[in-house]
């Protein structure tokens, strides 16, 4: 049940996080074989003072975290990672220089969700991909 996070800058996120969020979740589902049904994804637009950033970024610059609970084949997370940077920077004309993501792997029994561990739950969908 990977959680997404996304930074930008208000004027660039705001007008593309309902296609983003279709594009992100569309990738999840074709390289990790996720549910349709499951999406978690926040997005955190933020104004020019409170969003440092290298002189060889543009406004564009976006920043995706990734939680997602160990498992997934190397492959399996560099394919999401060439799917996402893909399918956004062709969508919406944002330099591949411009996205940058991060994925944090944790222990299932890291995770609180539904009242239990992870480790403890039925999930309708593998990790192992």
């Amino acid at each position: 049940m990977p959680q997404v996070k996304v930074f930008g800058l208000a004027i660039t996120l705001n007008p593309i996080k309902k296609e983003l969020s279709e594009i992100i979740h569309n990738c999840f589902m074709q390289a990790l074989q996720y549910p349709p049904e499951k999406r978690f994804h926040r997005f955190f637009s933020m104004e020019k003072s409170d969003f440092y950033f290298p002189t060889d970024k543009s406004n564009k610059y976006l920043i995706v975290e990734i939680s997602m609970f160990e498992g997934r084949s190397v492959e399996a997370k560099k394919n999401l990672i060439r799917l996402l940077i893909m399918s956004i920077s062709e969508k919406f004309e944002i330099s591949k220089n411009d996205i940058e993501i991060t994925i944090f792997e944790n222990p299932k029994h890291n995770w609180g969700v539904r009242g239990v561990t992870g480790d403890e739950l039925n999930l309708n969908y593998k990790i192992d991909v």
